[in-house]
Parts: structure tokens; sequence; C-alpha cells
């Protein structure tokens, strides 16, 4: 789907300089010299700098090499490799440079190879599917990267390239503007993806099915459009998979108007990204299958449009969810707790022992944390820990917030178990995962709301439009338990 000629990426124990690649990247130090002398002489004139995300341009013997400044060696992590990847890939593909091999600094570990691969990867990104060109004069691509490192890392630099590549994916279905991405073009995606692996199953479920099995919560969201809803479900058993079944369920509403509480024109161009959540459950799942990863996972997407239409669901409708409690709807642009409360208590009739969902769900998260962290909130102190870690590990940043007895009494409802908003707008993004908390039961659950990191990052890697975010976190999550 919307499939791209991939990077070749490579792996190599010879000195970068030895590579055919026509740029060479060579990272610095604060405090410590270049191995070859025109580089050095970079440093010591000033025109280059070790601070982090600085880069100087040579050439030597005929080929562009540029200098990475890496800051601190001592602070020098993943996150910081795939950033300083990035921004040399990014300069690469200005000069239109077509292969790169980076110089990976001494000693660099796992990790740190696969974050410079990943940070290349992403950063290679173009979404220019709709761009008129001229046909002999195509956009600069980056053909081929080769890391060279003291130590075989051929491992890490495949498990990158998988993981880059899901990435990128997501943002391809971020990105496509909903007319060309509704629910059943998710739902195609995933069901290609489920074609490419034989340990991956996937069902999909539209309005008849959805109703018919009570999701009333759901069905109320994609009431008002044409356009078929899908319920997306996606089975991976890996070879030797033991350990809890994960459950990953992702919010996918492909374009969101606010239905009768509609939102502000201004910016209603951007809710083609109110599919994030399922764009990054999906594409996990289709990297952890490519993986292999020895895991058990079931994954659950709610797809579909909230629009005006003659059908649509009403301020004051009272709708009964899969799991029997009936929620009020004071708020038709709160619909996105309305389609994870049925994929929850979906995920986990279908067998999950662990969930986590990703939603773009509440303005509110965006105001507390902005771009740098995603909103967590979890029934579980172990799993939140688990989660926390996969977050720290990938770069892909979440803050615990917390849930709280009293938080209970504002989502309880005046005419129905349940209100989908609260008056007075107090904790908004605790009290959206207040109500989502009820349909976990005693599952333990981690709410990811990625409202403020779905889209313009603002990182080098991703400045603008869809990120991934999730697919990384979500994999890392998956390989913790393989």
């Amino acid at each position: 789907m919307y499939a791209r000629e991939r990077m070749e990426v490579s792996s190599s124990t010879s000195p970068a300089e030895e590579t055919t690649a026509d740029t060479v990247v060579v990272g610095v130090f604060e405090g410590e010299q270049a191995a070859q002398a025109p580089l050095q002489a970079l440093l010591d004139s000033g025109e280059a700098k070790r601070k982090a995300g600085s880069l100087a341009l040579t050439h030597i013997d005929g080929r562009r090499f540029l200098l990475a400044g890496l800051g601190s060696r001592e602070d020098f992590d993943a996150e910081q490799a795939r950033v300083a990847a990035a921004v040399a890939a990014r300069r690469a593909i200005e000069l239109g440079s077509q292969s790169l091999s980076w110089d990976a600094p001494a000693g660099a570990d796992e990790r740190i190879i696969g974050a410079l691969v990943e940070g290349t990867v992403l950063a290679s990104y173009r979404f220019d599917r709709y761009r008129t060109h001229d046909e002999d004069e195509p956009g600069p691509t980056l053909e081929q990267l080769t890391v060279c490192a003291d130590a075989d890392r051929g491992a890490a630099v495949a498990r990158a390239v998988v993981i880059g590549e899901a990435v990128n994916a997501a943002r391809v279905l971020q990105d496509t503007p909903a007319n060309d991405m509704t629910p059943s073009d998710l739902a195609a995606r995933a069901t290609e993806l489920a074609a490419a692996n034989p340990n991956l199953e996937v069902k999909v479920e539209g309005r008849e099915e959805i109703i018919a099995r009570g999701m009333g919560a759901f069905a109320a969201v994609a009431q008002g459009t044409a356009q078929e809803p899908a319920l997306i479900t996606l089975r991976y058993s890996g070879a030797d998979g033991s350990g809890p079944v994960l459950g990953f369920v992702g919010k996918a509403v492909t374009f969101d108007s606010g239905g009768i509480s509609i939102k502000p024109a201004a910016t209603m161009d951007e809710m083609k990204f109110d599919m994030s959540g399922g764009a990054a459950v999906i594409e996990a799942v289709g990297a952890i299958a490519r993986l292999g990863l020895p895991v058990r996972l079931v994954a659950v997407v709610g797809a579909t449009e909230n629009l005006i239409g003659e059908r649509a669901v009403k301020p004051g409708d009272i709708v009964r969810t899969m799991s029997g409690l009936t929620i009020e709807i004071n708020n038709t642009d709160a619909e996105g707790r309305l389609v994870l409360a049925d994929c929850l208590a979906h995920a986990v009739n279908e067998g999950a022992e662990r969930l986590v969902d990703l939603a773009t769900l509440t303005g509110a998260i965006v105001i507390a944390l902005g771009s740098t962290y995603a909103g967590m909130m979890s029934n579980d102190d172990a799993w939140a820990a688990e989660v926390q870690a996969a977050a720290d590990a990938t770069g892909e940043l979440v803050w615990r917030m917390p849930l709280h007895p009293e938080f209970k009494k504002l989502v309880k409802g005046k005419y129905a178990d349940l209100n989908n908003a609260p008056e007075r707008g107090k904790g908004g993004a605790i009290t959206a995962a207040e109500l989502l908390a009820r349909f976990a039961g005693e599952t333990p659950w981690a709410h990811l709301d990625i409202a403020g990191t779905a889209w313009d990052l603002g990182r080098s890697y991703a400045a603008k439009g869809g990120s991934g975010f999730g697919v990384r976190l979500l994999v890392e999550l998956a390989s913790a338990h393989s």
C-alpha cells in the first residue's frame, strides 16, 4: 500500500572511508580529537563544533565528509544518536547524496547502532504522493546506508531497518488525506500485513457486526457517516511465544469533525491525524511479525469517521456499551473514548492479559505536556513501569499522570452510568482515562494519550506531519516480553 523503494542498509566492520559511499559521516565528542587531519582542521578553525546537533562539511580525496558534533560522550544515548543521524541524513540529501556511510563511535552498542539507522531512515521519509514531479528531475533520495562499527552489528542494523520502515509506513497512513484513508483503507492495510506473514491473522468487521456485538458506543460514533466503520482485530502468535497475551488497542477516527459538537474550522484539516493511534498499532504489529518476536499478541483498532449526518449521535443521547455499562454523550467531540471503551472490552474478551491503548484523545494533554511527552495513565504500577521502560528506551517519552478515586465522581453520569464529557473541564486528559479504566477492568492497562506527539513532533527525524509515534515503543514493549 503506497509502497516506496526501500533504502538499502548494511553494516560493516571496515572503516567508513573504505566504503563506496559518496558521503561519510564522522562523529566527534566534546574534548576529543578527530582521527583525520582535515577533520581536525575544521575543529581547530572553529568551522566545526563538537556540540550535539552541529554539522560541518568538507571534502577529502573527492568525497564529502560530514563532521557531526555528538556532545558529551557520557551523555550520549540512543536518542542523541537518532537525532545526530537525522541531522546528517537531511544535510546529505540536500547535498544530493545517494549513499551514506556512518563511522559509528568506538564501542557503540546495539542501541546506538540501531538508533543511527532509525534516525537515517526516518529523516529520509517523504510524503509526496500528491505532488506533481518532472519525471526527469525526481526529488533527491538517499538510496544506501552503511553503518561501520568496530564489532559486528548486523542484527541490530536489520532490526532497526524493520522498525524504521514500520514507523514510516505509519506516517504514510497518517499523512494520507481522509478521502483516501477511510476505515476500509486502514482495514486493507492490516489485511495486507497479515497476508505477508503466516503468523499474523486479521479479522475485519463492519457496521452490522459492530452492532451485533453490542458495541453501542462505537456504533454511535459511526452512525453519522456513510463510510463503513471497521473493527480490526489482529492476532499474532510468534514461535515459542509465552508469557501474558499483550493487547494493543488503537483509536482510528480517520476524520473527526467533532460531530454536532463541531470543532473550530481553523485546524480541522489536522483531524485526519485522529487515526494515529490505530496507525501505530497496525504498523507495530506488522513490525513484530516481521521480526518474528516470540510473543502472543492481540491488537484491536476501532476505525470510523466522526461526521455530522442525519443519523449522527446527538448531545444527550445515551448508549449501551459492549460491557453493559451505559454512557450519556454530553459532547460528540469526546468520541474517541466511546470507540475505545468498546475496543478495550473487545480486547479483553479476545484474551488480552496486558493492555496498552494509544489515542489522540484530548487537547488537555497537549496543554499539559506539549509535544515532548505523551500522557500515560495506568491502573497497575508494575505494568506502567514496563511501558515507561519501553518509552525511555526508544525516546518516545511518556509522563505518567495520576488516577484517583475522586476522578470517578467526575465521570459519573446524571442519567446513565457514565458521561463522556465531565463539566467544567477539570482534569480533561485524566477524566478521559478514568472512563476508559472501567472497560479495562482488572486487566493491567496503560492508556497513552498521544495527541501532542502524533504529528508535528518537532524532532529532526520527524519535524512535520505524522510522526509514527508509538510504533517503536510498542515493538520495544513486545521485545521485552520475548
